[in-house]
Parts: structure tokens; C-alpha cells; sequence
């Protein structure tokens, strides 16, 4: 033990019975060493805690999504809808150009002859409503633009629902191995205990642990498979690859009820298609309509003036600035847009054409996709209220009649294993039904719950 004594250049210290002089900026650098020591020792720890533990708290506290919200999100945040936004934005330019009209023209010329020089300006005038008809034109195809993005809007909204109950099958995949994991466990300890006490063979235990080390296989891979639809889900919401969501639309939910005569006549109203091939007609007639009107002849007006028109000896003779005016008119006899107006009523009747058999197919496939939804839906209703529970019921009485002695474990494995099938195919048409849903919607082209 060292005990110090302060003086004011030097500390005397004993130790052992000894005297020692030591100098006071050594005992105080001394000092501010070991003050700056426990400071570290206790505040490292700390930081290093807090840095450690800041991702494992925000990785606790997913956020809570429904199946509207990741709609919502994705029809705000897709990058395919912005950019199809931004498509809208150079078709209402065209508008702008429709209604520009055309400049005119100032010509200057200076000759020799009477008069000397001449200022013109020329007009062009249209006539015949060939402004309104172009500008028309522009406005219908900045609907036919819109029917697009409608379509394309239709489509992702198919594809977050999937993505959606993707994860959400996902996720029951790896709870329903995590449970069969749990078994597992519980089946490999029976026959642990069993063999120990020498009634079965020590096959029974390797086969055992077989089921678990399978078990664990598949666990990890159904985590696997639930970052990759989560991913997927995230990408269609332009979200970050790793964020994690809770999903609160659970994938038993099932979906809106509805009657085929009602979806037909939905289809019929709001396909997306039909909505486009609608669009096109209406531009065609458009373009048509200005075809016709740009027959009327194309007249320029031309007014000016000619300057120093005076001759040389002849006073009183000419002009210094004469006013000047004139209309020059295209005569239409070759050329009256004969072509273009007939190729346009051509393609009038191809579109008609190609939308009644649209309009027959669309009600075609809205049949078919109700029809396989219905059956699906009875499939769900099938599994969840009779073959579920029949499964889980063996499953228990072969795990029941094992740990008594009365059945061998592969009663048990077989058992067990078509529990397990039954859920696994559970949850595979769950997931169907709503991706079923999804197909039945966008042949609808309008949303069904």
C-alpha cells in the first residue's frame, strides 16, 4: 500500500517502511491516467451495448400492413406507374402543339424595276375548323394514354395481391415447419426413451433423428423462400429488399362474394382492353374527322406594301409607298386526302372487329376464371372443415398409440406425414384461391372487394 503526501513540488510517499520522493506532475499525470481509464471501462461497455442492440430493436418492430395499404403503397411509390405518369404528362403536351398556330411570314425585296422595294407579310389561315379537329385529336389521344395506365395499374395491383399472400404462404410454411419441427423433437425423445428402456430397436432411433435432421433442413429453407417473396413484395412497393412488414390481412381471409352475371357485366364495362380498343376508335375517328376537314383549301393572305415606285423624269408619275394585299388558295383536285380518309375507315372497322371478339373472349375468360375461383373456393372450405381436422386426429392417435407401445414409429411417420401434406396442400390452395382472385379482378379490370 502506498500512502502520498503532497508538498509543492514534490509528494513524499511510504511504502514497505520507505520513503519515497516522487515529483507532483508525475503523481498527477498519474492520476488523470486512471481517471481516464475507468471513464473507458465504464463507458465502452455502454456504447458498444446501445450500437450493438439499435438493429435488433428495430428489426422487433415490424411495421403493421394490410393487404390495402400495400396496395395503396405500391400504386404511389411503383416505379412502372410513375414512369407511366410521366407518360401522361407528354401526351397533354400534345394538346399544347395541337393549338399552336401557324407563324407568318414578312419577305423584303429590293430590285431594279418599279417599285424599288417591297415589305410582305404572309398569313396562313385555317379554315374549316382544321384547329378544332387537331386539337381533338391530341385530347382523345391523351385518353387512350390514360387507358393505358389503367391497364398497367391493373396489373401491378395483380401482382402486389400475389406478392402479398406470397409471403403471407410463406411465412405459414415456416410456422407450420417449425411446428413440425417441434414434433420432431418430441418424437425423437419418445424414441430415445424407448430404446434406453429396451423396448424398440435403436433403428427406431436413427429414423428418429432422420425425421428431425429433415425437419431442420426444411425450416431453414422455408425461411429461405419467406425473404425472397418479401423481397418480391418490397420491390413492387419500392420499398428496402430487407424491410420487414407484419402482415395484418391473414391469407384465411377469403375473398368478396360475387355472382358470374355480375362480373360479366362489370367486365364488359371496365376491362382494361375493352377500355383501350375503346380509346383507339374514338382517336381513329378523331383523326378521321381531320382528314375531312384538312380537304378544305388552304388559303394564305398576303398584305404589304411597295416603296419608291417613282420614275426619273416624270414628276407627278408613281408612288413612294403603295399599300398591297392579296389571297392565295390551294385548289384541291389531285390530292383530297382520299387515301388517308379510306385507310382511316379501314382501320375503323378492324378495331370494331377485334373489340367484339374481345368483348366475346373477355366474357369468355370472366366465366372460366369464376367458375376454377368457385371450385377453389370449395376446395378451402373442403380441407379447413373436414380433411384438416381427420389428419390432425390420426396424427395424434399414432403419436398416442406409439408412446403406449401399441404402434410402431413408422405408423407414426406415415401418420404424421400425411398431417403434414394435408397442410401443406391447405395452405398451397389458400394461396391459390387468392391468386385466383387476382386473375378473376383484372379480367374484371375493377376491384372486387
Amino acid at each position: 500500500m502506498i500512502r502520498w503526501k503532497a508538498r509543492p513540488h514534490f509528494g513524499f510517499g511510504e511504502r514497505d517502511g520507505v520513503v519515497v520522493r516522487v515529483p507532483m506532475r508525475r503523481i498527477f499525470s498519474g492520476l488523470q491516467s486512471e481517471i481516464i481509464r475507468q471513464v473507458w471501462l465504464w463507458t465502452f461497455p455502454a456504447f458498444a451495448f446501445l450500437a450493438l442492440s439499435a438493429p435488433s430493436l428495430r428489426a422487433q418492430a415490424p411495421q403493421k400492413l394490410t393487404l390495402h395499404e400495400a396496395l395503396e403503397r405500391a400504386n404511389r411509390q411503383n416505379l412502372d406507374l410513375a414512369s407511366a405518369r410521366l407518360r401522361r404528362a407528354v401526351s397533354e403536351a400534345g394538346i399544347r402543339i395541337a393549338r399552336q398556330r401557324p407563324n407568318p411570314t414578312v419577305t423584303f425585296g429590293a430590285l431594279r424595276d418599279l417599285p424599288h422595294e417591297d415589305l410582305l407579310l404572309d398569313q396562313p389561315l385555317e379554315l374549316g375548323g382544321q384547329r378544332g379537329r387537331r386539337i381533338e385529336l391530341a385530347r382523345r389521344q391523351v385518353s387512350l394514354t390514360d387507358a393505358e395506365y389503367s391497364a398497367l395499374e391493373r396489373q401491378v395491383r395483380r401482382s402486389v395481391r400475389v406478392a402479398y399472400y406470397a409471403v403471407a404462404l410463406a411465412r405459414g410454411v415456416t410456422a407450420y415447419q417449425t411446428r413440425q419441427l417441434d414434433l420432431a423433437k418430441r418424437l425423437q425423445e419418445i424414441a430415445q426413451a424407448r430404446f434406453e428402456a429396451g423396448d424398440v430397436p435403436q433403428l427406431e432411433v436413427f429414423q428418429a433423428n432422420l425425421v428431425l435432421a429433415r425437419a431442420e433442413t426444411d425450416l431453414d429453407i422455408s425461411r429461405q423462400q419467406e425473404l425472397v417473396a418479401l423481397s418480391q413484395l418490397n420491390s413492387l412497393m419500392n420499398e428496402r429488399a430487407e424491410t420487414e412488414w407484419e402482415l395484418a390481412t391473414p391469407i384465411e381471409e377469403p375473398p368478396g362474394a360475387f355472382t358470374m352475371d355480375e362480373l360479366i357485366a362489370r367486365a364488359q364495362q371496365s376491362n382494361a382492353e375493352l377500355q383501350r380498343l375503346a380509346q383507339e376508335l374514338r382517336v381513329e375517328e378523331a383523326h378521321r374527322l381531320l382528314l375531312q376537314a384538312e380537304r378544305f383549301p388552304k388559303v394564305t393572305a398576303e398584305a404589304g406594301t411597295d416603296l419608291n415606285a417613282r420614275t426619273q423624269g416624270e414628276p407627278g408619275k408613281g408612288f413612294s409607298v403603295g399599300p398591297r394585299g392579296q389571297l392565295a388558295v390551294e385548289v384541291p383536285i389531285f390530292s383530297r386526302n382520299q387515301g388517308e380518309i379510306a385507310q382511316s375507315r379501314a382501320a375503323t372497322r378492324l378495331l370494331e372487329s377485334e373489340a367484339a371478339a374481345t368483348r366475346r373472349a373477355v366474357a369468355g375468360r370472366s366465366q372460366s376464371a369464376y367458375l376454377n375461383f368457385a371450385a377453389l373456393r370449395r376446395q378451402v372450405e373442403q380441407y379447413r372443415d373436414k380433411l384438416l381436422p381427420a389428419g390432425r386426429q390420426l396424427a395424434d392417435l399414432a403419436e398416442e398409440s406409439y408412446r403406449s407401445g401399441k404402434a410402431g414409429i413408422l405408423t407414426v411417420l406415415d401418420a404424421r406425414r400425411n398431417a403434414q401434406q394435408l397442410e401443406r396442400e391447405y395452405l398451397e390452395n389458400l394461396f391459390t384461391l387468392h391468386e385466383a382472385f387476382a386473375e378473376l379482378e383484372e379480367t374484371v379490370g375493377a376491384p372486387l372487394d
